[in-house]
């Protein structure tokens, strides 16, 4: 336990997202003292596969973490630990020896994976491993992109095999870097990264021979697995001495940092796509509606906790393929004020599934489609749907989410950069008939990380305090009639099957 009371004043917290790399320092009251934000190169080789540099993001990360700490005036010897979140299911393979990655990290958007689902499909079809993992066949998960790094680079698997590689998501990647790389870096990962691998078993939390076998993907090339909140490693670089202790996917961190401890309590997050966690407490529930089944958090030496996960690929990437492909607005901001200019969206129904659709449909043959088009419709009209589409996505998952927890649900508690847009979230709490809440703190996905660390060395006592800390900002009551709201989403769904067969 490193906590002193007299000299320790903050916890920090990376960030590592899909499209940038953030470092924020919160106080004991779970407020943002200061931060420090870098993008990253998307890499688009080819339709349909992303990549990042992990290179790139090893060093955003120092330089987010150091010129956060210069800018607010504060020492290295004033935080009591360090946090990480991460973009769960991206990956990395790297050298033992060296620390040079072997290949881009592949995103968890990339779908060049999508042949292997089908060949593993074709054999028990797309839950054949669900029961053991919680998660259908998918290219989102991480087994299938590390094993075609292993089939696709040359000497992979061999490599890998005499324990030469490394492979993590990119929690995994940072703590290695972070508590010493090539010369005694922790490899380690979480309960909740390691639950979106498709390797592990969600009764045991630990790697699942069989399904490393399955996959062909051999032991030694896998991290540790550890709890979300429990040192692993001082820091050797960039702040020595700061002890890493806390991992958590940024989904799970998000629903950490919402204080939603209790089972029945849900948070959506809107960021580049939007996830909707409900927690189900200490045991798994298997869903029969399209969900997946995650691991939420495991704190220390307590029993893990679980979700029903909704994952939605396009949401806030949605606005800005609108700015950056169509030029249809200048800035991401703009779209509400252009939105607002239509009453209503004029019968246009936007399906973002530009990577196919997940949660609930999980269907890899799905496109972007925009139906209901007439000479009526104006540019307003497409960036209203664009905005309802994440809307109506949200229902999609909560209705499916009912279905399997049975669970009542009165409020959804709301973060990420589109809670901004307050069109949005009315049209949300409209659409789902339930109050919908903003945060004082939006940061919530760092501040979870920083919750999982701040524990581990006493800086927070218990989820007493973390319950606490959480301060409402805004909230939006339901108001449509029920009639019209029902109306609205029959539409929706037959929009979305237009979407399917494409592929």
């Amino acid at each position: 336990m490193r906590y002193d009371a007299d000299m320790i004043r903050f916890v920090g917290a990376i960030d590592q997202g899909t499209t940038s790399t953030r470092f924020i320092l919160f106080t004991r009251e779970g407020l943002i003292h200061a931060s420090a934000q870098k993008e990253h190169r998307q890499i688009l080789p080819r339709p349909g596969w992303v990549e990042h540099d992990a290179l790139e993001i090893w060093r955003n990360t120092c330089e987010v973490m150091t010129g956060c700490l210069s800018r607010a005036g504060v020492s290295a010897s004033e935080l009591a630990a360090i946090g990480i979140t991460n973009q769960r299911e991206t990956c990395v393979l790297w050298e033992a020896r060296s620390g040079q990655p072997v290949h881009h990290a592949i995103v968890w958007q990339d779908t060049r994976t999508d042949a292997r689902v089908a060949e593993y499909a074709a054999s028990g079809g797309i839950d054949r491993f669900r029961a053991r993992t919680g998660l259908p066949l998918a290219s989102y998960f991480s087994a299938l992109k590390l094993q075609w790094l292993l089939d696709e680079v040359p000497q992979a698997r061999a490599r890998a095999e005499r324990g030469e590689l490394k492979f993590g998501t990119l929690d995994s990647w940072l703590t290695w870097n972070l508590t010493g790389g090539a010369q005694g870096g922790a490899h380690v990962t979480d309960v909740s990264n390691a639950s979106r691998t498709q390797l592990m078993s969600l009764a045991r939390l630990d790697w699942d021979e069989q399904l490393l076998a399955e996959f062909r993907i051999p032991r030694a090339v896998l991290p540790r697995i550890v709890s979300s909140s429990e040192v692993q490693a001082p820091c050797t670089q960039p702040l020595p001495g700061v002890p890493v202790s806390g991992l958590l996917g940024d989904q799970q961190a998000a629903l950490v940092g919402q204080a939603c401890l209790a089972p029945g309590e849900a948070k959506n997050t809107y960021g580049t796509g939007c996830f909707l966690l409900m927690n189900t407490g200490d045991t798994p529930v298997a869903s029969r509606a399209g969900l997946i089944t995650t691991v939420a958090y495991r704190f220390e030496r307590e029993p893990a906790r679980y979700a029903l996960e909704g994952s939605i690929a396009i949401s806030g990437a949605l606005v800005q393929w609108l700015r950056d492909n169509l030029r249809l607005i200048g800035a991401s901001a703009e779209i509400e004020s252009l939105a607002a200019q239509a009453p209503d969206n004029g019968d246009v129904y936007f399906v973002p599934a530009f990577s196919g659709l997940y949660a609930p449909y999980w269907r890899p043959d799905a496109r972007g489609a925009i139906v209901g088009l007439t000479r009526f419709a104006a540019r307003e009209h497409i960036a209203r749907a664009a905005l309802e589409a994440t809307a109506y996505q949200t229902r999609d998952v909560l209705e499916a989410m009912r279905q399997d927890a049975g669970l009542p649900m009165s409020e959804l508690r709301v973060d990420g950069g589109m809670t901004g847009n307050e069109l949005l979230m009315q049209f949300q709490a409209d659409l789902l008939d339930v109050l919908v809440i903003r945060p004082r703190v939006r940061e919530t996905t760092a501040l979870g990380a920083a919750y999982a660390a701040g524990l581990a060395v006493g800086f927070w006592k218990d989820i007493a305090e973390i319950r606490h800390n959480w301060r409402e900002d805004r909230r939006w009551l339901p108001r449509m009639a029920p009639a019209e709201r029902e109306r609205l989403y029959a539409r929706w769904r037959k929009a979305v099957e237009k979407s399917m067969d494409w592929v």
